[in-house]
């Protein structure tokens, strides 16, 4: 059995538990924009999001939300229906109806139409960012060294976002309304959107470089404090509390950003060891990993596990520990274990996938594609799936489907030539007409068109 990379699979761990990955720089300083992939994270925000996109009239599967491990208070979004929250106001909201409100206001800009009055300026950007992102995944994983990965990810297209995302003050204005209505509509209090604001109005006394860049691009009034107020005084859900459920959500996601993203004092200042609740147990468990004290995170991980045995994100940190420490056939029932209880997980899935992959058994890379369909059924643009679709594709010697692979990866990455080559390989190998001969013929069309417009 090959050696597994313990480099390469601390720095491409794309579906367990937290994953950051740097891309361009932006706003005219050396600053880099770094996504997080969590499976836990994004199916609350999915949680907390749905009701309001369907309450604005719009698909919830068409609206793409990214994590930005930022601190800073921020969320925006861009055209093509992109969402993007900062980890910074997910840790910093109290009460889920904080940030729910905050869902609901950049909702409103989205359902509003405001991103396409910013031209397709903002569109390349956004587009490039994300295909860096995935080429820089991608460049480690075929090359082994996850260092080209930031070379890669850094030499993209910048995010150019200063001036792009400043709202107006009318835009701003309407998005507030169109919030209420969608909180209201979804029977939520408007209270959180109000304590969200009244945190941003303490910011206005500070120089504009300390400001949080979520103050600085959406302008904040007097008139749409005094307006938020007078609607949650005449709200009939003025009062109505959060979601108990959504409560022990956001505590729980809030410990695991904590103990991913912050020092482990910082941790255990706002987790103390003498705290026995599970968000605190968390927390400390994830620090301990951090600070790669393997045998507590373990330890503390069986714990949770012992006391929540159908809860899938636990028996994904169990293992993401063992994985990322090279433990590949200890990290594998593990997985496996997610998966079972969470089956419609994508991230979960890849997870399961590359673990299996990295095991280098032809008796689990058949299992792994399987994993991988799934993967891209409800991710077809998961360029690193695709990666990984040709990796198990190759080593049964199915080069066809290998060069498939490749394209529909490189179609994902917006790199039309790339594509293009391999599906005119893909074609030259399949046989014609078959599903596969056929797919490879429309990205090629596809690709020639991309290539075309640019």
């Amino acid at each position: 059995m090959r050696k597994p990379k313990a480099s390469l699979i601390a720095a491409l761990s794309l579906a367990l538990s937290m994953v950051l990955v740097a891309v361009s720089p932006a706003l005219g300083k050396a600053k880099t924009i770094r996504f997080i992939r969590d499976a836990e994270v994004e199916n609350i925000i999915r949680a907390y999001a749905t009701p309001l996109f369907h309450a604005a009239g719009l698909n919830p599967k068409a609206i793409d939300v990214y994590l930005v491990n930022d601190p800073q208070l921020n969320a925006f979004v861009t055209p093509g229906l992109n969402m993007f929250i900062n980890t910074g106001l997910l840790m910093r909201t109290d009460d889920p109806l904080q940030l729910i409100g905050v869902i609901a206001h950049e909702t409103g800009h989205l359902a509003g139409g405001h991103t396409a009055t910013r031209g397709a300026s903002i569109r390349r950007s956004t587009q490039g960012v994300i295909a860096s992102y995935a080429l820089g995944l991608a460049a480690a994983l075929a090359t082994g060294r996850p260092d080209i990965a930031l070379a890669v990810i850094a030499g993209g297209q910048e995010l150019a976002l200063k001036g792009l995302l400043k709202y107006t003050r009318s835009q701003e204005t309407a998005a507030d309304q169109a919030a209420v209505r969608l909180l209201n509509g979804t029977g939520q209090s408007p209270r959180g959107l109000l304590e969200f604001m009244r945190i941003m109005s303490g910011q206005e006394v500070l120089l504009r470089a300390n400001q949080d860049p979520y103050l600085r691009s959406h302008p904040l009034t007097r008139d749409r404090v005094a307006f938020l107020e007078e609607q949650v005084r005449v709200s009939p859900y003025a009062t109505t509390p959060a979601n108990p459920g959504f409560v022990v959500l956001h505590a729980r996601m809030r410990a695991k950003l904590v103990g991913f993203l912050q020092p482990m004092e910082q941790v255990l200042r706002r987790y103390p060891e003498s705290d026995h609740s599970l968000p605190a147990r968390y927390a400390r468990a994830i620090a301990s990993y951090r600070k790669s004290d393997l045998t507590t995170a373990l330890e503390r991980t069986a714990r949770l596990i012992a006391d929540r045995p159908d809860d899938p994100y636990f028996r994904e940190l169990k293992g993401q520990m063992l994985f990322e420490n090279g433990r590949i056939a200890e990290a594998l029932p593990a997985y496996e274990a997610a998966v079972r209880l969470l089956p419609d997980s994508p991230q979960l899935r890849l997870g399961l996938a590359q673990v299996m992959i990295e095991m280098n058994d032809p008796a689990f890379d058949r299992k792994a594609l399987g994993h991988l369909a799934e993967t891209l059924r409800r991710e077809p643009d998961n360029s690193f799936a695709w990666r990984l679709s040709a990796i198990a594709h190759g080593r049964h010697g199915d080069v066809g489907l290998t060069a498939l692979a490749l394209a529909e990866g490189a179609l994902a990455r917006g790199k039309p030539r790339e594509a293009r080559d391999q599906a005119f390989r893909a074609q030259k190998i399949l046989a014609e007409n078959s599903a596969g001969w056929l797919r490879a013929a429309d990205i090629e069309k596809t690709a020639a068109r991309m290539a075309k417009r640019r």
